[in-house]
């Protein structure tokens, strides 16, 4: 049994046909439009030149410190680390945003007296008199602030001509000239101030200056804004802050101003922290004090109220079990306090110095701590530099929250362990107390009494220890920061080149886009390309634009660009027709008016009447028969044949051109064309018309417009479709193709006509020098029309 093998059918997909790139012709459609870069880049570098000529120098300053961050150095171990005091680490970027602070900048701000600038008026630019002006302003009295405290200060500009040591002029807004004595108050609307002369102002003799009174608070935002504070390095704790001004003191004096005022922060804060621990062991240390002193004299007490002096050998060996008993519960008790504080500190409200850990050696609880520590202390940072309402603070009071919580609950499991060691410790006590009941009253009660008294007695000693530890240890603080580079100003930048070079980018690319936008937005068709992508019907030819509308070929002497084309759309006319030598119908029409249609009848009815061929160009513009026409045949025309009132040889015209050349004009106009072209008449025409003459060249009207065409074509042998570069729109290749696959139009064939290569980058390259007749044509033609 055979099986048939299925058959598979291979379904090959036409590949998209690409239009090839043409990078010459690219560059010259651009080039066409050299007015509009030559306009662009005239305005641009006029613009550039007037900056550069106006503007400053631009220095950079930069500024590095390192932060002391324990974070970052974890084998330095303080000696308080027990109180997690100075072992809280820094966060670089919490440092960073106190360097950008609204608090420290505006402290340099008032500081350096950056709310008041002066400036000496040249003739094309301001010049900075920071430091170096001949006045100082001051003022003595606001009256906006002074009104209503809560109005904000305006920027106030004066200007002022120097006149001597004594006096100087204030100029108003209308330029007229008030004089004045240095150190006088001046009221004016705003306020009161006063000029105080400087060293330097015998050199500024009739010169104009320009004072003006900034706003403190828009000036601090500008300064925050401008001044980068970065990490250069994310493995060390080094800051680098850059700010670039005009003036290359006046930025190094901020930066070195906000780095005194960010160490002074720095200083104020640990003295805060510092005095707080102190307080807190200064009141333990005094109530412990007096606890201790009540039990030293309760020994003396009793033992002077007894009389003892000894004890008894034999109770020795377990006095020292009981003692070392005591010691061990004595340290349990003492952690039981430690604890107990924590657990009230954590069960409150309160923000302050978190109780030491001293002796709780559990990591998890110590490392809750230093975070609980290390988060206050991140968030009495973000205080003081903005308001408690501010969304910042959210996650560092939920992490605060959550930290606490799990304090509590350590702390709780911590407690329960050593409530349960304390009891264990009791009871073995009372073994012990019972196992020496020999031992005399007196003693044993000495023995209670002595143990309280060595509890209080190491607890103080201890605590006493950490007092001079912190009190030595904080006794050295300086700064939190150490400078390694003061503000250096590193060479002015100019920005010249810039200018410059954003200059010739303007110029050149805001034309650029321009024009490609232009082209983009323009849906006509630039090159044949696009034909062929739409549409399979041959082109037969193609034609250059000639502006003017006059025959090309008037002179047969005569050469041309559009002249060798005409005469070669001639000679594809031959090949087409093959054997045909007589009566040869051709239709020439195009989508819509003004794509060539006329001009290429006429001089193509020329160049045919050249070669002895007998040729008659008829006009079938019937609906606008009075459009001017290059022959000014002013007779009867096709309207009055097709309407009985002329005969065939009084519309038939001679052309003066050449003796082979006949035309047929339009005639009147009339208001029913399409009923008279579907007349018999018309046909009797045609076919007397193919008998007299080898050519037949019918000129008719725009076929998207009127039927006229499609009802022309049935008596056609050839019809030329014309296609004008830059002017039909691409929707017009779909009404073409419609009109061919419905054969509404018999043999189509394209004229690609108005081509300029010079503006849309297609065309054949034709040289002057080859026709010697040409008009020789320079770059400044159609000078406004190239935009």
């Amino acid at each position: 049994m055979s099986s048939q093998q299925p058959h598979i059918t291979t379904l090959i997909i036409p590949q998209e046909r690409k239009k090839p790139l043409n990078i010459k012709g690219l560059i010259l459609s651009y080039l066409y439009h050299w007015p509009l870069f030559a306009i662009a880049l005239l305005i641009t570098v006029t613009l550039a030149v007037v900056y550069m000529q106006t503007s400053n120098p631009v220095y950079e300053i930069s500024a590095t410190l390192i932060i002391k961050d324990n974070k970052k150095a974890p084998e330095q171990q303080s000696a308080l680390s027990e109180i997690d005091l100075l072992n809280s680490s820094k966060l670089i970027e919490n440092e960073i945003e106190v360097l950008k602070s609204n608090l420290l900048i505006s402290q340099v701000v008032k500081e350096l007296e950056l709310g008041i600038s002066y400036h000496k008026k040249g003739e094309l630019k301001m010049t900075d008199l920071y430091k170096s002006g001949p006045v100082k302003l001051t003022v003595l009295k606001s009256s906006a602030t002074d009104q209503n405290p809560n109005t904000k200060p305006s920027k106030k500009e004066i200007s002022i001509v120097i006149k001597d040591n004594n006096t100087f002029f204030v100029k108003s807004d209308d330029d007229q000239l008030k004089e004045y004595a240095y150190n006088k108050p001046i009221d004016e609307s705003w306020g009161t101030w006063k000029l105080e002369p400087t060293e330097t102002l015998s050199s500024y003799t009739d010169a104009t200056i320009q004072i003006a009174v900034l706003d403190p608070e828009e000036l601090t935002l500008y300064f925050q804004r401008i001044i980068d504070v970065s990490i250069p390095n994310k493995l060390a704790t080094a800051i680098t802050l850059t700010l670039e001004d005009q003036v290359a003191q006046r930025g190094k004096d901020i930066l070195n101003q906000l780095i005194i005022g960010y160490n002074r922060y720095g200083v104020t804060e640990n003295e805060k922290k510092a005095k707080s621990t102190l307080d807190f062991l200064d009141k333990r240390i005094d109530s412990l004090n007096a606890e201790l002193t009540i039990a030293e004299a309760g020994i003396e007490g009793y033992k002077s109220s007894r009389g003892l002096t000894d004890l008894y050998s034999e109770s020795k060996i377990n006095l020292e079990n009981i003692q070392s008993n005591d010691r061990i519960l004595t340290d349990v008790n003492v952690k039981l306090g430690i604890i107990t504080g924590i657990e009230n500190y954590v069960n409150s409200s309160k923000t302050g110095q978190i109780p030491a850990t001293m002796g709780i050696e559990d990591p998890a609880l110590s490392s809750l701590i230093e975070n609980l520590s290390r988060l206050q202390l991140q968030r009495s940072s973000l205080l003081a530099i903005s308001p408690e309402t501010n969304p910042d603070f959210d996650p560092i009071n939920r992490q605060i929250a959550t930290t606490r919580a799990a304090i509590k609950e350590n702390v709780a499991t911590i407690k329960s362990s050593l409530l349960d060691t304390r009891s264990k410790l009791l009871d073995f006590n009372k073994g012990l107390e019972s196992s020496i009941k020999t031992i005399p009253t007196q003693e044993r009660e000495l023995a209670s009494i002595t143990r309280q008294q060595a509890v209080k007695a190491g607890l103080y000693t201890y605590l006493l220890q950490k007092r001079e530890e912190i009190a030595t240890n904080y006794a050295g603080i300086s700064t939190t920061s150490q400078v390694i580079d003061q503000a250096y100003a590193g060479e002015p930048k100019s920005k010249k080149a810039i200018a410059l070079a954003l200059a010739l980018f303007l110029g050149l690319g805001l034309p650029f886009g321009l024009i490609f936008l232009r082209n983009n937005l323009n849906d006509s068709i630039i090159d044949v390309h696009e034909i062929k992508d739409v549409i399979d019907t041959p082109i037969i030819g193609e034609l250059s634009l000639e502006k003017s509308q006059d025959l090309v070929l008037e002179k047969t002497t005569g050469t041309s660009v559009v002249s060798d084309q005409l005469r070669t759309l001639r000679t594809n006319l031959y090949n087409l027709y093959g054997n045909k030598k007589r009566g040869r119908v051709t239709l020439i029409t195009s989508s819509v008016p003004d794509e060539g249609k006329s001009f290429i009848s006429n001089n193509l009815g020329l160049t045919l009447s050249q070669i002895a061929r007998k040729t008659v160009v008829v006009k079938m513009a019937l609906r606008h028969s009075q459009i001017p026409d290059v022959f000014n045949n002013n007779v009867p025309g096709i309207t009055e044949f097709l309407n009985n009132e002329a005969t065939l040889q009084e519309i038939i015209n001679p052309s003066d051109l050449n003796p082979n050349l006949h035309i047929i004009s339009s005639g009147a106009e009339v208001s029913n064309p399409s009923e008279l072209l579907e007349g018999e008449r018309l046909k009797d025409l045609i076919t007397t018309l193919q008998n007299a003459y080898d050519d037949i060249i019918i000129d008719s009207p725009s076929v998207h417009l009127v039927p006229d065409a499609l009802i022309l074509s049935r008596l056609t042998d050839l019809t030329l479709y014309v296609i004008r570069q830059g002017h039909t729109q691409k929707t017009e290749l779909e009404f073409l193709k419609e009109l061919v696959d419905k054969k509404q139009l018999f043999n189509v064939q394209i004229i690609f006509n108005g081509i300029q290569k010079a503006k849309y980058g297609y065309g054949y390259d034709y040289k002057n020098s080859y026709y010697a007749k040409s008009a020789k044509k320079t770059i400044f033609s159609d000078f406004w029309k190239r935009f």
